[in-house]
């Protein structure tokens, strides 16, 4: 091993960090408002009630997905990296045999590197025989004429054409065959003040204007063009295309729900042009070549909400989340949308997806009421088999659900401005659903340790419940204009069942299938919460998992699907875990799943945030299908303190966004210094890893 990694020894973990899942303080308190800390918003009595019923016919096996027959290339690209040693741990040595299974050593596609250790290194370490470079940070120039970065003398106006803070989804749109020059797409999550600024500089309790301005600038996404280099990793590149959008950026509302009476503010009476998008975790590139952005965490951010006195709005803003007395960044002094009181629309014009354009840096940028109002993580789209445009997403909340929208119009291929705007609109017009999945065992055999049951899987079956569709809602006493807008009530009437963190959400483009991201949730099984169920398995689930589901006749309209857990994650050499049934003790350990990806062979790749291990969050691969389904393999790691965001994975480089490295530390007192090193402060950024050339 080199520098200050540490070994893995099944069964003998790291001390937990300061919150449950991994995560630092600082984190919890600026990325989510200490969300875990305070009661999760849904308290509705819509009990799961799929594992009471008994008798249930298993459902068929999934069908095994083709594997592309594509030529293995290298990966790509980061710098400030560190190469893991050769050495291995036991646990993650040979290949497996049996039921998971193994192929008798042979490398499986895209899977052939030797994992990465765990470790605590403040790097981000790679697997030997590959390089890495950094490929855009914090403050560096996005727009012409943006100034150099100076942490010292920070202006909103140079923000407003710098990359921003805390990147997270990272979405690649090519613009050639080869793949050598990309459009590069990423959310600015959030920012966290206290890491921003040089020590003596921000005070939390009285920030200035000008430090507010500048966090209202490093919020929402950036756009630059980059290019592969001739033998390595991605550069940015000058180009008319880099674009930043932030909180001061306008947006088209559009869908059933633009004009709402409950979007309409003092500011914008029409309620069709909204000020910004912020909290931008996941998203997807659709198949037409635009970005779809999730507006996630958006409840921390409001003042004051408890001086609601209407009962009505006043359990809106409960079932949200919304904060009550000053806000952590004391955004309310500067602008009266962030005081509930003063507007309290403004909250409702947050929470949506967004589309962005990356081929025209002049278009105004989208929120989609069609697809309802929650914390979404993400939005992926698949084709139906008829030709229209299915989109999944997950709401990032203890005990919250996954919702699909299926468009009624049909899809037009293609790229062109024609197909982009096409294809835009049909994301305005369709029917939104909830998902309800239900456990094929006996309740009996949920017990809450995460034991499988007796057919040997957590699996069942599911539905797709309709809540809108134009102007009919389908969910009793709510008008389909309430259902966009306060869609999780709405979802909690119609009985959807109640999962742990559904964060991303994607169809794997090789075998068909849907895989969701299960974060964790501690809260599983406590006393007056929502007990297991076959979907969600394990009581205090620290660890997370990773759902899997097929639609039925592999078709994205469908009403019904069958699902499985493909990953019950966490320390294999514990009962409570599961890897697709491959031998647990040739896996890497895994804990707390985040956003996944697939590269060209089918492979998922899932990126981890909050170890709740000990040790750095990382990278992940894992075959869906064949005789080394479930073998996870660590392929990176990030510095310490950060997350691992936004893979992208093609047949020749890999992309990850390393967000809040060293933010467990402080600016007096840092615990990063990447990716500059030194005595550098840390900067979140984007980093390429590719395969060295022989």
């Amino acid at each position: 091993m080199t520098g200050d990694q540490v070994s893995f020894t099944p069964g003998r973990l790291l001390p937990l960090l300061t919150h449950p899942s991994g995560r630092a303080a600082t984190t919890c308190v600026y990325r989510c408002g200490n969300q875990c800390a305070h009661e999760a918003p849904n308290s509705s009595s819509n009990e799961y009630f799929g594992d009471v019923v008994k008798g249930m016919s298993r459902r068929g096996a999934f069908k095994a997905g083709a594997v592309m027959a594509a030529t293995a290339g290298a990966f790509a690209a980061m710098s400030g990296g560190a190469t893991a040693s050769a050495a291995v741990p036991p646990a993650l040595a040979g290949h497996g045999h049996g039921h998971g299974h193994g192929n008798g050593g042979r490398p499986v596609p895209g899977t052939d590197f030797t994992p990465v250790a765990p470790n605590t290194a403040d790097a981000v370490t790679i697997p030997d025989g590959w390089e890495s470079n950094v490929v855009i940070r914090w403050g560096d120039p996005v727009v012409w004429g943006a100034p150099r970065f100076d942490r010292d003398r920070q202006t909103a106006s140079a923000q407003a054409k710098q990359f921003g803070y805390n990147n997270d989804f990272v979405g690649l749109i090519p613009q050639d065959s080869l793949g050598w020059r990309y459009l590069m797409v990423v959310n600015h999550e959030y920012t966290t003040e206290t890491q921003m600024f040089p020590a003596g500089q921000y005070d939390e309790d009285n920030p200035t204007e000008e430090q507010v301005k500048i966090g209202w600038a490093a919020h929402g996404l950036s756009v630059v063009q980059v290019v592969r280099r001739l033998r390595g990793g991605l550069e940015v590149i000058p180009s008319r295309y880099g674009r930043r959008i932030t909180l001061d950026t306008t947006f088209e509302v559009r869908g059933p729900a633009a004009g709402s009476k409950y979007l309409k503010t003092s500011a914008d009476p029409t309620g069709t042009k909204v000020r910004g998008t912020q909290n931008n975790c996941a998203g997807g590139v659709t198949p037409w070549g635009t970005v779809l952005s999730g507006e996630e965490n958006f409840h921390q951010y409001f003042a004051n909400s408890e001086k609601v006195t209407d009962p009505v709005e006043q359990a809106r803003l409960t079932r949200y989340g919304i904060g009550k007395g000053t806000t952590t960044r004391k955004w309310e002094r500067f602008d009266k949308r962030w005081d509930v009181p003063q507007e309290p629309n403004e909250v409702n014009r947050f929470g949506w997806v967004v589309e962005i354009d990356p081929n025209d840096p002049n278009s105004t940028p989208v929120k989609h009421t069609a697809l309802g109002r929650f914390k979404h993580e993400a939005a992926n789209v698949k084709i139906t088999k008829d030709g229209r445009v299915a989109v999944y997403s997950g709401d990032d909340e203890r005990f919250e659900y996954i919702y699909k929208f299926v468009s009624k119009g049909k899809y037009k291929k293609g790229t062109s401005a024609y197909a982009r705007r096409h294809n835009s609109a049909l994301l305005d017009e369709g029917t939104l659903y909830v998902g309800k999945f239900t456990g094929d065992s006996p309740a009996s055999e949920i017990d809450g340790t995460g034991k499988l049951p007796a057919d040997g899987e957590f699996d069942g079956t599911g539905e797709w419940i309709p809540l809108v569709s134009g102007d009919k809602s389908f969910v009793d006493g709510f008008t389909a204009e309430e259902v966009y807008v306060f869609t999780r009530q709405a979802a909690d009437k119609a009985g959807a069942t109640k999962m742990d963190r559904p964060e991303d959400i994607e169809p794997n483009p090789v075998n068909g299938r849907i895989y969701a991201a299960l974060t964790n949730n501690t809260d599983r099984g406590a006393a007056g919460k929502a007990g297991v169920d076959e979907p969600n398995p394990r009581v205090g689930n620290k660890n997370g998992h990773v759902l899997e589901w097929e639609e039925d006749k592999g078709d994205a309209a469908s009403l019904k699907f069958s699902w499985r857990l493909l990953l019950v994650c966490g320390d294999p050499a514990t009962a409570d875990t599961y890897f697709g049934g491959f031998p647990k003790d040739q896996v890497s350990p895994i804990s707390c799943p985040d956003n996944v990806a697939f590269d060209p062979y089918g492979n998922l790749w899932i990126s981890t945030d909050g170890n709740a291990l000990g040790t750095n969050d990382g990278l992940f691969a894992v075959p869906t299908d064949g005789p080394n389904r479930g073998q996870v393999k660590q392929f990176l790691t990030v510095p310490v303190g950060a997350e691992t965001c936004g893979p992208n994975v093609t047949a020749d480089f890999v992309t990850v966004a390393v967000q809040h490295p060293g933010e467990g530390g402080t600016v007096e007192n840092p615990e990063s210094h990447w990716p500059d090193g030194g005595s550098n402060l840390p900067r979140p950024a984007i980093v390429s890893v590719w395969k060295k050339r022989r």
